[in-house]
């Protein structure tokens, strides 16, 4: 999926990573904030909520905002946002995992698999395979 480096919630939301980066935790997500509040439309919106989730305290909370991305992310029509999906998905399963709740993230795992192949094939696309596969390794031994 590409991404207007010149649109002002993309602008936001590198601004936030920068200051993530540098351990900024709360100005990131300041930053993520302001981007939500200033969004226009799904595809901003996703992309905030989407950040938004890194910062969270409590895997519920985590959880809420990576469901609001996807939810905001399927409603997009752009087949490359399809790209997307295997890291939402996988991120849900993760929460799900954390919250013993086996049956969910064996189920969102499962859907991150089935997007896998509109991965990009590069560092990106591999590390996402790879966490899919280690998060369906982990809640099969359960």
């Amino acid at each position: 999926m590409q991404f207007d480096e010149n649109n002002k919630i993309v602008k936001l939301c590198a601004e936030g990573m920068d200051r993530e980066g540098l351990g900024q935790h709360d100005e990131a997500l300041h930053l993520f904030t302001q981007a939500w509040n200033e969004a226009s439309d799904d595809v901003e919106r996703f992309i905030s909520a989407h950040y938004i989730a890194r910062r969270q305290k409590t895997i519920e909370d985590k959880l809420k905002w990576d469901e609001t991305a996807l939810q905001l992310a399927l409603k997009i029509n752009d087949e490359t946002v399809k790209e997307v999906y295997p890291s939402l998905y996988l991120n849900i399963g993760k929460c799900y995992e954390d919250l013993n709740d086996v049956d969910s993230a064996r189920k969102n795992y499962d859907l991150a698999l089935s997007y896998a192949g509109f991965l990009p094939d590069d560092g990106y696309g591999n590390m996402i395979k790879s966490g899919i596969t280690q998060g369906i390794k982990r809640v099969s031994n359960n």
